[in-house]
């Protein structure tokens, strides 16, 4: 099977990535088509986080490993072991000082071509800023931050 990915950068500006990948292809190789597509050089520290239809931050899948419990590495996880019905967007964050955010989502699955290629850049719209675009953090009172943590993953 084929994976249909849109990649979508956390700015008012439209620039979008649609690829193809294999549903056996770890998210190491989706983090290297993404970086690839978007022209990064794959220096920095990356993550993707599980996320919902509200593009809530969930858990994460990490470029390297930290020795945690219950760890997630991108080299470890196939694409097919965590994409499912209900699991179909993810955040994408490189560069953990200049927090380059990217939308995530499959949107087709489809059958393998026979005799092409994948991964593959299928689409691609706009040029990327120079510089990451600026991230607006909204202050929480640490009771709200306490009451919806537990409500969220408890």
């Amino acid at each position: 099977m084929i994976y249909r990915i849109r990649i979508i950068l956390d700015t008012k500006e439209d620039i979008i990535r649609d690829i193809e990948i294999e549903n056996n292809s770890t998210f190491k190789d989706l983090h290297t088509e993404v970086l690839k597509s978007f022209q990064f050089d794959g220096n920095e520290m990356a993550s993707f986080y599980l996320s919902n239809d509200n593009w809530d931050q969930g858990k994460e899948i990490s470029l390297s490993s930290f020795q945690e419990e219950d760890e997630l590495i991108m080299e470890n996880c196939t694409l097919d072991s965590i994409i499912n019905e209900d699991q179909k967007k993810f955040i994408f964050i490189y560069d953990f000082l200049n927090l380059w955010t990217f939308f995530v989502e499959i949107f087709e699955i489809t059958s393998i071509i026979e005799g092409t290629k994948y991964p593959k850049l299928i689409f691609s719209l706009g040029k990327l800023p120079e510089k990451a675009p600026d991230k607006n953090f909204e202050e929480i009172n640490d009771n709200d931050f306490e009451d919806n943590f537990e409500e969220d993953y408890n």
